[in-house]
């Protein structure tokens, strides 16, 4: 296992690089990311393909698409990468991005959803990354409940500049596992990963063979493929190695004949499947909302989940 490196915080003045790694993105969004990058004091740079031409559903090509990574990732100068949106595209580049390249450039990369297939890249290069907010959000949101004690892009700045131990507290949701644990935080979008299982990039099977808190999330899944994903996740006895488990939101399904929503399914497959002794979270804000608290990935983290708090630091 290579030795984790955590990127430098960044200072006022940074020059930091936005990227489209996959689908298309609305040039606004674009324009919102730059103004809120520009108000915490860092000096953004839009890459050439970042708006297009767009390719199909693609930003770009997938060689203008990747050239546009490369460059960022690179350019000594450019101390960090903020995806615009995530969407299908970016196993491509994670798939022709030399490991050493990520190695020894190491920055900050910002992002979620299929950006889950850039978070495995680096951490299979050994260099951490957030799992956070896009420009969408960057732009400018009303937060859908602002618990855990951070407003999302408050806590992204906090992390970038400071990069000191962050805590997220809030009230302990009624399915809770209680417990305490301690291991790596690894996770993101769960059937970006679950589609890498088997891979160089396989960010859940680190859970085997190292101390790994899991976390995931995920959108317009159904109940029924979630709980396949589950059921691979325990019968390859993942589930049973991790640590500690958090589950983000899951948005944007449909109830069905068997649950009449996610988190019935997972409180009941939970009851049916032994996974151990561990702590784990339901109902976390993570994912697909407006409050998604930034997660950085392959560093330790301890999860804390008692009748009254769930804890998470890192």
């Amino acid at each position: 296992m290579k030795e984790i490196i955590v990127p430098n915080k960044l200072r006022v003045g940074d020059k930091v690089a936005l990227i489209s790694p996959a689908t298309t993105v609305k040039p606004e969004y674009i324009d919102g990311a730059v103004a809120w990058l520009r108000s915490v004091g860092l000096d953004p740079v839009v890459m050439p393909h970042a708006a297009g031409p767009k390719s199909g559903s693609y930003a770009s090509s997938e060689q203008d698409r990747l050239d546009d990574w490369l460059a960022a990732l690179s350019d000594p100068s450019i101390k960090a990468i903020f995806c615009t949106r995530g969407g299908y595209g970016c196993v491509h580049l994670a798939a022709k991005t030399p490991i050493e390249v990520v190695r020894q450039n190491p920055k900050w990369l910002v992002g979620f959803s299929d950006v889950s297939a850039l978070h495995a890249l680096m951490n299979r290069a050994g260099v951490a990354s957030i799992h956070g907010p896009m420009a969408k959000h960057l732009s400018g949101y009303e937060p859908d409940e602002l618990d855990c004690g951070f407003d999302p892009l408050d806590a992204l700045k906090y992390i970038l500049f400071n990069r000191v131990p962050i805590l997220y507290r809030g009230d302990t949701n009624p399915d809770n596992h209680f417990g305490e644990a301690a291991g790596i935080l690894l996770g993101g979008n769960m059937q970006v990963l679950n589609n890498l299982a088997g891979t160089d990039f396989d960010l859940f099977a680190k859970a085997l063979d190292q101390d790994v808190i899991l976390f995931m999330e995920d959108i317009h899944e159904p109940i029924y493929a979630v709980e396949r994903m589950l059921m691979r996740l325990w019968l390859s006895g993942i589930l049973k190695a991790a640590k500690g488990l958090i589950f983000g939101r899951f948005t944007d399904y449909k109830a069905d004949a068997n649950y009449p929503d996610m988190d019935a399914m997972l409180a009941d497959f939970f009851s049916k499947h032994d996974v151990g002794a561990k702590p784990i979270a339901f109902h976390f804000p993570i994912g697909h909302l407006a409050n998604n608290l930034p997660l950085v990935e392959s560093v330790r983290a301890t999860l804390e989940i008692d009748p009254a708090t769930t804890s998470i630091m890192f």
